[in-house]
This record gives structure tokens, sequence and C-alpha cells, in this order.
């Protein structure tokens, strides 16, 4: 397709054979096409499968600065059924609202959606057969033929519309069966979904320009062997056609794909690891079978019901283990087997059904909002109990959530409007259509959300500035709580119209504040019998000043509401902990990253995310191009072993670190998490 959105890919070394701005083909086509006359083959190719090509024209539409941005682009597909199914990428047609399809005939008809896949990077069209100009003519329709006999040189053409152009064909030969994005690189991800998880792509230099998305790969039979998808340097990537076929089966019968899910995820073996076999566990989500059935990161998977995995020594195996578990029929009990610390193990659990990563973003115009359902795993990502809530995706400026104070932003849940629970976007249309009823003008409402794990209330009329950054606190006395300004509007909202304060917002686990039985969404009215004199957004710093003015043994009287009744508390305040700019770090000059001690915020985060004590080194800065960063270490990683070994203290790490000097391996293995989850780092410097 061509031009198109950026369909929330995430592209490093490839691009979509949509994306002209991405100059990744092969532009001179008189350099390096064949110059023999077309022979038999060609023909009987061009015969069989050029009549059943499709130019597909699209509207699509992507959520951004609050609403949903139109756009136009154009893919190419294939006529699949007499019935008008027209197989194409999910990139091509997964977001588009409108298509236009030209055949071969130059005729032009309308189309619908069908089913999308964004997984495997496959949609099906159907033609309105009634909108043909030419009807009285036989549709034609391609076939499929068998990608798994593919070998490397065999002879394929590549046919599409690069360009938007009239449809063209385009000849080669195979040039890998098992084509990946190489190891440590951003693959391709469309709508969350990493398309390198199931799809292995047949690699082929025939030439392939934007546009070409959608297209079929044939072989000299006159059979689709493949949907060409992207553009990797010199050559073209397609979905091998057995994939495909089965996938388009499932979307006309369904008009979904339907897989497991076990909540395991899987990396290659590494390099120090020869004489392992299978793949290396590296997550295991919180509250999946995987995690009840007590897999562990470390562990090795070598068989899955009975089969034997691949020795995934290298990124091209996994796609291989991966679909075992995506084509097993949800609520399946399966085994695994595998090994740990050495000694063979098996798992027992059953699957379940496998959600998409992101639920696709709808705008709700009167909030200038665009917003999205939780699924399993986005709800995971966000280390949520449950999906209840719309995540906020996109605001628009100067939109009444973004002129609230404090505005909504992306990343927000907002979890009550007008004192009502919403649990999904549905809930939220709804409660907006009833509100909006009658009115002429924009009227507040009370909105409590969450952000970074703190519970906030703002009045939206029905619409981010972003919340003045706190500077640092004063080496003095601390009560361990967070808070926000009691507003004009917000005081009002809340029935205490007049009054002035703070609202809790979150409060430090083993606090003063928490000790004292202070709650999240308390009011705090007074202190110590004064007035607490906060009203305006500008007097997010009033609350904290006055506590810093207390020596850090002093005992102090809050007086506030809770639940409308009125309520005090007594605070012992304490010294405050120590201060970023305090910790210890450590600088490593050969494996060049500097990192320090876990700081109290971290802590308190992975405490609550773990539910226990938590552990590891924070990494703060690595240098480009060093070793670290050469090995996949990133900023903001936290380290948990190297070789093995435990790291929670910088002398530890320092320890451990020198003394690599002396022993000088090849690698060396730094377990790390890096947000909800754990994975497995091998770095190999030159001594």
């Amino acid at each position: 397709m061509t031009p198109m959105s950026s369909c929330r890919s995430a592209l490093l070394v490839l691009a979509l054979a949509t994306c002209q701005t991405l100059p990744v083909f092969a532009q001179d086509a008189a350099a390096t096409a064949p110059a023999a006359a077309p022979s038999a083959e060609v023909s009987d190719a061009i015969k069989k499968v050029y009549p059943a090509l499709v130019r597909i024209y699209v509207v699509m539409e992507e959520g951004a600065d609050g609403s949903m941005k139109k756009m136009q682009g154009s893919g190419s597909g294939a006529i699949i059924s007499p019935e008008g199914h027209v197989l194409t990428n999910h990139h091509v047609a997964g977001r588009g609202t409108r298509f236009v399809c030209t055949l071969s005939n130059h005729d032009e008809v309308d189309a619908t959606l069908v089913g999308t896949d964004a997984l495997s990077d496959l949609a099906v069209l159907k033609l309105d057969l009634d909108t043909r100009r030419f009807k009285d003519q036989p549709l034609a329709v391609a076939g499929f033929g068998d990608s798994d006999t593919l070998k490397t040189g065999d002879l394929v053409f590549a046919m599409g519309s690069p360009g938007g152009l009239s449809q063209s064909v385009t000849r080669g030969i195979v040039a890998n069966t098992e084509m990946i994005v190489p190891r440590h690189q951003i693959g391709l991800t469309l709508d969350g979904e990493k398309v390198g998880e199931l799809v292995r792509w047949i690699g082929h230099d025939a030439i392939i320009f934007p546009g070409n998305s959608g297209g079929p790969l044939v072989n000299p039979a006159g059979e689709i062997i493949g949907v060409n998808e992207v553009g990797i340097a010199s050559l073209g990537g397609a979905i091998p056609s057995n994939l495909a076929k089965k996938v388009a089966a499932e979307l006309i019968d369904k008009g979904h794909v339907t897989r497991s899910w076990i909540g395991l995820e899987a990396q290659p073996l590494l390099r120090s690891m020869a004489d392992e076999k299978g793949a290396l566990v590296a997550s295991v989500w919180k509250g999946s079978p995987a995690e009840k059935a007590g897999i562990k990161p470390g562990d090795f998977i070598t068989a899955y019901q009975g089969t034997a995995l691949p020795d995934c020594h290298a990124a091209e195996d996994l796609p291989v283990f991966n679909a075992m578990i995506l084509n097993t029929t949800p609520g399946t009990e399966v085994t695994l087997a595998g090994i740990r610390d050495g000694q063979p193990h098996t798992w027992k659990l059953t699957t379940v059904l496998r959600e998409p990563t992101l639920d696709k973003e709808a705008e709700i115009r009167e909030w200038g909002l665009t917003t999205r359902n939780f699924t399993q795993v986005s709800a995971l990502e966000k280390s949520r109990d449950s999906k209840d809530g719309v995540l906020v995706d996109t605001t628009r400026g100067g939109g009444p959530a973004s002129e609230a104070k404090p505005a909504l932003r992306s990343g927000d849940v907002i979890v009550k409007v007008g004192g009502q629970e919403v649990k999904n976007r549905a809930e939220l249309i709804a409660f907006t259509a009833d509100f909006v009823k009658g009115l002429t003008e924009p009227k507040p409402v009370l909105v409590e959300f969450e952000r970074d794990r703190q519970k906030y209330a703002t009045v939206v009329k029905v619409g981010p500035p972003k919340e003045p950054v706190k500077p640092r606190l004063a080496e003095k006395a601390w009560m361990g709580l967070s808070t926000q300004v009691l507003t004009d509007d917000l005081a009002s909202a809340l029935g205490i119209a007049g009054k002035k304060g703070v609202r809790v917002t979150s409060l430090a686990p083993d606090s003063p504040a928490k000790r004292a039985g202070l709650l999240e969404g308390d009011l705090l009215l007074k202190l110590d019998g004064k007035i607490i004199n906060a009203r305006r957004q500008e007097d997010s710093e009033v609350f904290p000043e006055l506590i810093l003015a207390y020596p850090v043994d002093a005992t102090l009287e809050l007086a506030g509401i809770r639940d409308g009744k009125p309520q005090t508390w007594n605070v012992s305040l304490a010294p405050r902990p120590t201060d970023d700019s305090e910790l210890r770090e450590y600088k490593d000059e050969l494996f060049e990253f500097t990192a320090r001690q876990l700081s109290t915020a971290q802590r308190d985060k992975l405490k609550t995310d773990l539910g226990e004590e938590p552990a590891g080194i924070s990494v703060m800065k690595v240098e480009p191009s060093g070793w670290a960063a050469l090995g996949g270490l990133a900023p903001d990683d936290v380290i948990l072993t190297i070789d093995g070994k435990p790291m929670n203290e910088i002398e530890e790490l320092k320890g451990k670190l020198v003394s690599l000097r002396d022993t000088k391996p090849r690698s060396v293995v730094f377990g790390i998490r890096r947000g909800p989850r754990t994975w497995f780092l091998e770095i190999e410097p030159r001594w």
C-alpha cells in the first residue's frame, strides 16, 4: 500500500512493502530485472494468476491527537474464491473503512472487510459483485500451492500494483525459506502484534515496490506460494502460502482467527548454551496458565504435546514453537516437557483463548479522546489485576480532556465518571450519550482516573497540560504521601464547594502517612488546626512545604474528610528516605554502562508488581555501541543476575564485573527485568 499510515509499527531493518517513506527497495529495475524473453513458465504463471490480481484503494483510520485520522493508501491482493474473497495484508486492509478494488480488466468494484489478523499480517476482503460493470464475465480465481516444497533457488514471480499503478509482474528466485528479523533488532509490530512470532518469510529477489503489499508470490505452476509483505534491503519477504491459506479460510468462516495463549514468552538459546535443548523461557506472565503450572524464566522447553521442539539456537526456530501453542484449540489440556537445573521436568496446563495484544482504538468526540479497552496482555503490560477501565490512547490539544486540570493524557486509565464506574469503552460511551442529551453547552463532570499507580480526580467539561514537575523534597521531615490540589471545580464536584486543601493520590509503603491510617482519596483540609491554603493548580507545593517546616520527629494532626464524614489523623513524621542523588553508583568502563542501587520509588513499584521484596541493580546509562548496548542492555533495566549470581548491591556488581577481567569468559549472561518482563542477555566483550 502506498502511501500509508504507521500501522502502529516499529521498523528498524525492514519496511512494509507499502511504506514509500522507507527507501529499502531496489529502485533501478532495469539494472536488476532479468533480460531474457518471457518463457513458457512465465506465461503459464501469468495466465493462471494475473487475471485474479486486484489493486486495492483503501481509506483507513488511525487514532492520533484525540481523533481518528483518515488516510488513503493502496495495496495489492488476489481473488481466492468464486464468491469474490480477496487475500491481502492486514497492514493494507486491517484498518480500512472503505475499499475499492480494481480488477485486472480495470473494473472498479466495492469491497468490505471480512476479517483481519495482525499477528500473521493477513486480511480478507469480499468483493461486492453486484457493483461490477462486467457482470457477465467470469471471476478469475487464483489457487494456492504448497509453500513447504519451496527450496532456495526456485523461480518465483511477484505480482501486484507497485505505487498504486496497474498490475505488474517481476521475476526472481527464492533466497531464503525461513527469513526473519535479526536478533536484537526491532521487528515488525502491527497493532501491538509481533509478526515475527509466527511468520518466517520467504525471501526472494523478485523486485517489489511500495504498493506490492498483499500481492501474491507465484510459482511457475501458477500457484500462490506466498503473500508479499516486506522489503528487507534488496530482498522481498512473503508470508508462506500454507499459513496464508489456513488463516484466510478461518477469516472467511468466522471473521477472526482463534488461537491459544499460555502466558509464556521464549527466546533463542544463548551462545553459551551450546549443550542445551529446546527453547529458553524468558518471561512468564502473572496469573497465566504457564505460571499456574509452575513454569519459570530460565526453564528449557523441549517438547509440546509429545512433539519435540527444534533446538532454538537461532531465532528462526522460535516461530515453530510459537505456532504449536497458537494453533492449539483454546481450552485444551496440554503437556510441556523440559529441563530445569539439568533435570527433566513436565508441566500440565490448560490453554486459554488468546486475545489481541491491543484493542482497536476509537474516538469519543465529546471528550476529545481516542480510547481503548484493555485486553489480557495490555492489562498485564500495565500491571493491572483486571481489564476494567478505559485506556486513554490519544488526546486532542485544546479539547475537553486536555483542558481539564489536571488534564487527561495518553496512558491514563479512566475508572469512574460522575461517580459511576466505567469498566469499558461501551459504558463510557453510554454515559456520555446520556450526559450530553439536551445540553447546549459543555457541562463539568467529575472524572476519576489512574496514572502511574496514583489515583487522581479531575473535572472535564464535556476533555492533557502536563502535571507540573515537582522539585525534589528538601532533606527534612517526610510523611510519605502525594497529593493534588482541591481546585474550586474539584471541590464543588466532591460536594465541598469553597473548601481549600489537598486530596491524597498515593501513599508510600511503610510510610508515616500509611501507618497513621490515611487512604488514597482522603481530603485533607487542615494541618494542626490551620486551613491548608491550596485551591489553585499552582498551589501544588503548598502542602509539601508545610510538612518540610516540621522537625523530622514531630507529630502533627491532620483534619479532613473521608467518604463525606469528618476525620482526623495523627501522623508521626520521619526522616526522608535516601534521595536518588545519594544512591551508590558504579560505571564499568569495559562493559560501558552505569548502574546504581534501586531508588525508593523503584523499590515501591517493584514490590507492588512482584508482591515480594525487590532485588537487583538499576541501569542508569548505556553507552551507544558499547558492549552492553550491543548485548541489548538498556537504561531502566534492572540487573537481577550475572552468570546466575544475584546482584543486589553495587559492590557485588563491581566485584563480579572486575573478576571477569581475570577469567575472560567468551560471554556473560545478564538476567534482567524490563518492565513486567524478565529477560536474559548475552554480552560478549572483547577482553
